[in-house]
């Protein structure tokens, strides 16, 4: 698992999410890309971010093959920065957690939506880009930012859950049917306000996780 952003933390949080989904039978490794800022916050910060991706990625290819071992390297940032050229230059499968947690969330045609708490309108353009790219424009209902600022919401958990929690009822009054935290920072927070809500809030991380074994 490679994590585009800078934060060594953040890795170690959403290895441990991705294992857990995973079990004792495969092996979830955490890679932390130096090269960026601790926070990817507009699309600046993903192109920033792309060549540290595929360096850590070509990598962790590298290391599968001395290993003789099969594996998958999952790009843990909503805005999969670096998986299309990641993919042409490696053999082993490369999810983004963004592309499979989408996928996941329209799954049944449900109609969902995306909290984040960076509100680069880029950004959050993209995210109707990526929706449409996969053929899932029709059950887009758009994406709600968080008041406050974003660095101080990953500091306090209280103050980022009331945040996040206020954003995604109002997607559930959009008419979102599953809503999807969009980042890997704030994955461990869909697990704990689930019990809040009765539509699902869709994990990144484990989304991808379940995604890369899921055959």
């Amino acid at each position: 698992m490679i994590n585009p952003n800078s934060n060594s933390d953040t890795t170690a949080a959403m290895v441990a999410q991705a294992q857990a989904v995973l079990g004792n039978s495969v092996r979830v490794i955490g890679k932390t890309n130096t090269q960026a800022p601790p926070l990817l916050a507009s699309p600046g910060d993903m192109q920033l971010a792309e060549q540290g991706v595929l360096q850590l990625g070509i990598q962790a290819e590298q290391v599968l093959r001395h290993l003789e071992q099969n594996g998958v390297i999952i790009i843990a940032a909503f805005s999969d920065p670096g998986l299309a050229i990641l993919s042409e230059r490696v053999s082993v499968p490369v999810l983004g957690i963004g592309q499979s947690t989408l996928q996941e969330a329209a799954m049944g045609e449900r109609r969902f939506g995306i909290v984040t708490i960076t509100p680069n309108s880029d950004l959050l353009a993209s995210f109707y880009t990526q929706a449409a790219t996969l053929g899932l424009s029709n059950l887009y209902c758009g994406a709600r930012v968080t008041q406050g600022e974003a660095q101080q919401l990953l500091a306090n958990p209280e103050q980022l859950d009331l945040a996040l929690a206020s954003a995604i009822d109002e997607l559930i009054n959009d008419g979102a049917q599953a809503v999807i935290l969009g980042g890997g920072p704030l994955a461990a927070a869909a697990e704990r306000l689930q019990p809040q809500f009765n539509v699902p809030l869709l994990n990144p991380v484990a989304a991808a996780a379940r995604a890369a074994f899921k055959d």
